[in-house]
């Protein structure tokens, strides 16, 4: 059993603590709102003040935060985790600690941040995950992870603690390239999903037969399966915001340009995003683009 910390403890990083108790290890924790993370406390995680209290009672420091301004302010300052990290005081861990952030930022950014780790004598992984809270709880969570082989056969027996398939993609930043690079098609897709129920409703054909038959299709995929019966009810907590999703597909649009790759349908979904966030949104789940694109086709939602 591992001692473990944890920053940033959301709807999927809370989950993840939590299911890193369930296998025994221990698990010291922090968030910007205590209360938020009080289940967490109740189901025996230690509380700390600061990021670097985490960093400094933990071998492994796991981060999930939302986006490069969040990750900058847990990570650097006083009571930041790089100020709580060195080498690793536990039997047979490894020469330094270990920073396995599942923050998506850009690659730039986590290589920047992964050269600073190293400089205190720790190293960090990129390790974004593939899911939602219902893969993750039931136990389908997938996960990249960017770093080298060494790091990587480190962190690999507490990833498989979270979910059942962990893969090495490649060198530092390249985890949170493949994340950005999957995330554009999740959007691309519920748009996509949007249209086509639209479409069968305004011809006379019920809205949630419309999903069924679309869920029992060659179009299903498992994201439009656990998603897209959220245009019958959207979740009153988000999964994934339209604001995140928004983040992450502005990211793609950067690798795009920078790599001289077309993303077209990217483009579109954006401005569908920008539109969702005007009309009030943004803090619903990406699902959401449904509700505009029914207002626009004259369709209640």
């Amino acid at each position: 059993m591992a001692n473990l910390g944890y920053v940033g403890l959301g709807v999927m990083g809370g989950r993840m603590a939590d299911r890193l108790i369930s296998k025994g290890h221990t698990v010291t924790g922090y968030n910007r709102t205590r209360q938020k993370a009080q289940w967490l406390i109740d189901h025996g995680m230690k509380w700390a003040d600061t990021p670097r209290a985490v960093a400094e009672a933990s071998d492994a420091v796991f981060v999930m935060v939302t986006d490069s301004a969040a990750l900058d302010a847990v990570m650097r300052g006083p009571d930041g985790i790089l100020a709580g990290l060195g080498p690793s005081t536990s039997p047979g861990s490894g020469s330094g600690k270990l920073v396995i952030d599942m923050s998506t930022v850009s690659p730039a950014v986590s290589r920047a941040l992964a050269a600073e780790v190293t400089a205190r004598g720790a190293e960090m992984v990129d390790s974004p995950v593939s899911g939602s809270p219902a893969t993750l709880e039931q136990g389908k969570l997938s996960m990249m992870v960017g770093g080298t082989r060494a790091a990587f056969e480190r962190v690999k027996p507490l990833l498989d603690d979270i979910g059942p398939k962990v893969t090495h993609v490649g060198d530092q930043g390249l985890a949170v390239s493949m994340k950005i690079a999957m995330n554009l098609s999740l959007a691309v897709q519920m748009l996509a999903f949007s249209e086509g129920v639209l479409l069968a409703e305004k011809s006379g054909i019920d809205r949630k037969t419309a999903v069924e038959v679309f869920n029992n299709s060659v179009i299903a995929s498992p994201m439009l399966q656990y998603r897209g019966p959220m245009v019958l009810d959207l979740p009153d907590e988000a999964w994934f915001t339209v604001t995140l999703m928004q983040k992450d597909v502005s990211l793609a649009l950067e690798m795009g340009r920078r790599l001289t790759v077309p993303l077209p349908t990217t483009a579109v979904t954006n401005e569908f995003l920008t539109a969702a966030r005007g009309a009030g949104l943004g803090d619903k789940d990406f699902a959401a683009v449904f509700h505009l694109l029914a207002q626009l086709s004259g369709v209640s939602a």
